[in-house]
């Protein structure tokens, strides 16, 4: 049986490589693409998928209720990426975060409810839980978001979760730690040191680099939601991990080392307004599901660098509008 997947944001970064996975898993399945292609929504990026003719795209906003309702109907499953999720762009302009990942969540599943979809499931972040001194975020912690983006998924997340316990609809929630790997847009940490070092050009590095983050790679975060729309509990939150955390400094001389390059190209930054310290999440729940990440940081960055070497045409675009 052919199954319909609706994708948003699928023009993105983590969308996009999910919409691959699909497309090369499921060789009968049908997948729509909605994205309204703000700056990081890629048009390079659809016209590679839509050289499968299972790719259908659609441009258009999440918000719009209308073009939701009528795309949802006959779908059996909605996977929404949609977000507006960069930190620093929420501190300098929260509205449109709120509207996005708040607003447009709430027209997305109500559709998907009306038109009982069988199943929903709503991408979000660890950033949710807060800065963690130690330990691991489990699905139980308390919520206690630090920025305007992390605080306006945190509201996304508990508005898909009243919808499972309201309407007993089967919505599941995935909170991932920090993605990295191919077509990730390069106003992000690792693309923009890796194309910075490309140039000899000088890498930003906030405050004293401690701040540590777990780095999964893009293509094990979506092989994780491919085996949540089969396997996941509806009303159920699961955190996906790597358990590959490192600080900021870490992660820097990592890539400097494998770009043969100098620390003298690390330029001292101040520190983001309310930079959480750590973050880290205990992904036990999916793990004993069967899933675990294919392979570990070193190896994985070392492809992502090998991605944007090869890839300049997609990727210097996008720095041009920068």
């Amino acid at each position: 049986m052919t199954r319909r997947y609706l994708v948003t944001g699928g023009a993105g970064f983590i969308g996009s490589n999910f919409i691959r996975r699909i497309l090369d898993s499921e060789p009968d399945a049908e997948v729509t693409n909605l994205d309204l292609l703000t700056y990081a929504g890629v048009k390079a990026t659809v016209n590679e998928l839509d050289t499968a003719d299972r790719h259908t795209f659609v441009m258009g906003d999440i918000r719009d209720e209308t073009l939701v309702d009528k795309l949802v109907s006959g779908h059996d499953v909605v996977v929404n990426f949609a977000a507006e999720s960069h930190v620093d762009r929420s501190i300098d302009g929260p509205s449109v975060f709120l509207e996005t990942n708040v607003v447009g969540t709430g027209v997305l599943i109500d559709a998907a409810r009306r038109h009982e979809v069988p199943r929903f499931i709503q991408v979000s972040t660890d950033e949710v839980y807060g800065s963690i001194a130690e330990g691991f975020a489990t699905e139980h912690d308390a919520l206690n978001p630090s920025s305007p983006y992390s605080a306006s998924k945190a509201g996304s997340d508990l508005l898909v979760g009243s919808y499972a316990v309201t309407f007993d609809y089967p919505a599941i929630i995935t909170r991932c730690t920090n993605n990295y790997g191919p077509y990730q847009f390069p106003e992000k940490v690792i693309p923009l040191f890796v194309t910075n070092l490309f140039e000899d050009r000088p890498v930003p590095l906030y405050g004293d680099g401690l701040n540590e983050r777990d780095w999964l790679y893009v293509d094990d975060h979506c092989s994780a939601i491919h085996m949540l729309v089969d396997e996941g509990m509806p009303g159920e939150v699961y955190n996906i991990g790597a358990n590959a955390q490192v600080t900021n400094r870490e992660l820097t001389h990592k890539i400097l080392d494998l770009l043969d390059k100098d620390e003298s190209l690390i330029e001292p930054v101040t520190d983001r307004l309310g930079h959480d310290r750590r973050y880290a999440v205990d992904s036990s729940k999916i793990r004993a599901l069967g899933w675990e990440p294919a392979g570990g940081l070193d190896d994985r960055l070392s492809h992502t660098i090998d991605w944007y070497r090869s890839r300049q045409d997609w990727w210097r675009p996008l720095r041009a509008i920068q």
